[in-house]
């Protein structure tokens, strides 16, 4: 981002998920353009200009009764958000495997080094459901396969599906910011087999893949899982990850509704990613 001026929007939200991944998607909607999730809910920024007076008044989840949610909100003074991601964002490594860092980061003597400008996008490593996708992906052969990376984020998990050999992969994001970040850092990383698509579910009808990463939330992935079972090979694997261990039976069963037998499970501080195949 650039020297501009912003509004800060900061929500406190009771239990926090899946609320706090639906209020993202609903605020990216009405125009606000970075968000940072915090121990009580998430702050979200929208540039002055874009902002009016009734931003909110389409949020259906403000006026839920399964979440509490309150907010404040003031101007922000201009800021170099470049500046502050550099003050904030730390380099990870995942199994002394792979190091997820930032351009003005030193290269990491890792297999797999990944450069990501997050630009306030999701994906950068840090949270536990990107860390253990990472974790799968590294755990898992990929040479030659056709993979689907479903809601790409930054594009950190397509891009190490390619240095793990993967031959074609598609990355899917329904969020502008997150698709022109991931084109950003696909070519940042020199990759060549990633293709990178706004865009919805409705992007996979005729695609098939071997392996199809889905890191997401439970309501989205409950609602897709019967198309992500067509786009799926014979003998093909899906990852899934976004949500917390006690959504792990209803995404299992969702899941043996088309054949998908689960076959491991991640879990870290509460969040679990898991392995299907067919």
């Amino acid at each position: 981002m650039s020297n501009q001026i912003y509004i800060g929007y900061y929500f406190k939200v009771n239990p926090l998920q899946p609320a706090v991944e639906i209020l993202i998607a609903e605020l990216g909607y009405a125009g606000f353009e970075s968000f940072v999730e915090t121990d009580e809910g998430v702050t979200a920024y929208i540039q002055k200009e874009e902002w009016n007076e009734n931003i909110l008044e389409d949020i259906q989840i403000l006026n839920s009764d399964e979440f509490e949610i309150t907010y404040t909100f003031e101007d922000i003074e201009q800021t170099n958000w470049n500046e502050e991601w550099e003050k904030n964002f730390n380099p990870i490594v995942v199994d002394d495997l792979c190091a997820v860092r930032a351009p003005f980061h030193e290269p990491f003597n890792t297999k797999f080094d990944i450069v990501i400008e997050p630009k306030m996008s999701f994906g950068t490593g840090h949270h536990e459901t990107t860390h253990m996708m990472i974790q799968h992906i590294l755990k898992n052969d990929f040479s030659g396969k056709t993979v689907l990376d479903m809601g790409c984020g930054t594009g950190v998990l397509a891009i190490l599906a390619e240095m793990k050999g993967a031959s074609k992969i598609d990355a899917i994001d329904i969020d502008n910011w997150c698709y022109l970040n991931s084109m950003e850092n696909v070519e940042r990383n020199n990759c060549n087999n990633i293709s990178v698509y706004e865009g919805d579910v409705q992007l996979l009808e005729g695609k098939k893949y071997d392996i199809i990463i889905a890191n997401i939330n439970r309501n989205i992935l409950l609602q897709d899982l019967e198309q992500y079972a067509k786009c799926l090979n014979k003998n093909g694997a899906l990852f899934l990850s976004g949500f917390y261990e006690n959504d792990i039976k209803i995404i299992e069963a969702e899941c043996n509704k088309y054949m998908l037998k689960l076959v491991e499970t991640l879990e870290r501080n509460h969040w679990v990613s898991l392995k299907f195949l067919n």
